[in-house]
């Protein structure tokens, strides 16, 4: 009997590699393989990341000798020293080892320091999973590594329940609220646009420097048409999409964004930067309309584009739901897990 142990993030963390193991246990080969998850990190005060770290370790030892597959979720900086030293642990045990690649940008794979980090996970790896096409170019460009091993396995979209019937003239960013997911240049491109829109609102989801943002919005005299909801979930996530018209994502940086994913999922027409894994899937004018990062003055002609156009935003829903029904289905993308696994048991008899 195979079974998989997957190593990554805490169940309550927010964020991608979370959301990406939650879509992962709801497909057949969870079950089929024995999935248990064990949390090596969860995000927020320094007490409460020791407290999960030590007991990663402690539910590692317990489980691991009795697994079979090693799935681990990497990020940079401190997840990848964890890997590595979960890493050694199953070359010592001989076991079959997934890194599951969830980079925040280019720029951590042209860290010098980590640089032999990332060959040693990546020459132990048995498979090396990959967000894009674009990652693997990046992977040789940066690491030098180049390897058959490595596959795109695409972050899914959500099931999620999609109503149209309450559209309001809202505009969308939903993420945390860091510098580089461009929040404060969508404060600022949407200022722009105020005076011309004024019936539309600028919906902030997300946890972070919300005072900060507060603080730019008034600023920029628009702090009555900004509306800061804090970190949704459950129906509040469901109603903020729901009533949303557009969502903008003007990161300097992603793996692939799962909130793009999340707002196709809902039937949202998107404004993005060409980040992460996005220029291999993502059009102008198609799926999406794109901006270059840093641009504000840019940010602000496509959500002009958008906003004006009612016909061009249904469009841009039709095509972009044959990735939510293809591609991007989250019932596609654990078949194609659920492959790999198949694969990597057979070598383990």
């Amino acid at each position: 009997m195979t079974k998989v142990l997957i190593i990554g993030t805490s169940r309550f963390t927010r964020g991608g590699i979370t959301s990406v193991i939650k879509a992962h246990r709801t497909g057949k080969q969870w079950a089929e393989y024995h999935c248990h998850w064990i949390a090596t990190h969860r995000g927020g005060y320094k007490w409460r990341k020791g407290i999960y770290l030590i007991l990663g370790l402690i539910q590692f030892f317990i489980f691991a000798p009795f697994y079979n597959i090693y799935h681990m979720h990497v990020s940079f900086g401190m997840s990848l020293k964890r890997k590595c030293f979960y890493m050694k642990w199953a070359k010592k045990w001989h076991k079959k080892t997934i890194i599951h690649f969830h980079p925040p940008g280019p720029h951590v794979l042209q860290n010098e320091e980590d640089k032999p980090r990332f060959r040693y996970l990546f020459e132990n790896a048995d498979v090396i999973l990959v967000l894009s096409e674009q990652w693997k170019r990046w992977i040789k460009e940066y690491i030098g590594f180049e390897d058959s091993k490595m596959r795109v396995l695409f972050n899914p979209c959500p099931t999620v329940k999609r109503d149209v019937t309450n559209k309001k003239k809202q505009l969308l960013f939903a993420g945390q609220l860091l510098k580089r997911k461009g929040y404060l240049d969508l404060v600022q491109a949407f200022s722009k646009l105020s005076t011309k829109y004024p019936d539309w609102q600028l919906i902030i989801a997300g946890h972070g420097d919300i005072d900060g943002g507060k603080k730019l919005a008034d600023e920029l005299g628009v702090g009555k048409q900004v509306k800061w909801l804090g970190w949704i979930s459950g129906t509040d996530k469901d109603r903020a999409f729901n009533e949303s018209s557009i969502y903008c994502l003007p990161s300097y940086g992603e793996g692939f964004p799962m909130g793009v994913l999340d707002a196709w999922a809902y039937g949202l027409p998107c404004v993005v930067t060409p980040v992460g894994g996005m220029p291999d899937i993502v059009r102008d004018g198609e799926e999406a309309l794109v901006f270059p990062v840093g641009d504000i003055e840019a940010m602000a002609n496509k959500l002009d584009i958008l906003m004006s156009d009612p016909s061009l935003r249904e469009q841009m829903v039709q095509t972009t739901d044959r990735y939510v029904s293809g591609l991007f289905n989250i019932q596609n993308i654990n078949k194609q897990l659920g492959s790999i696994y198949e694969q990597l048991s057979k070598e383990t008899q």
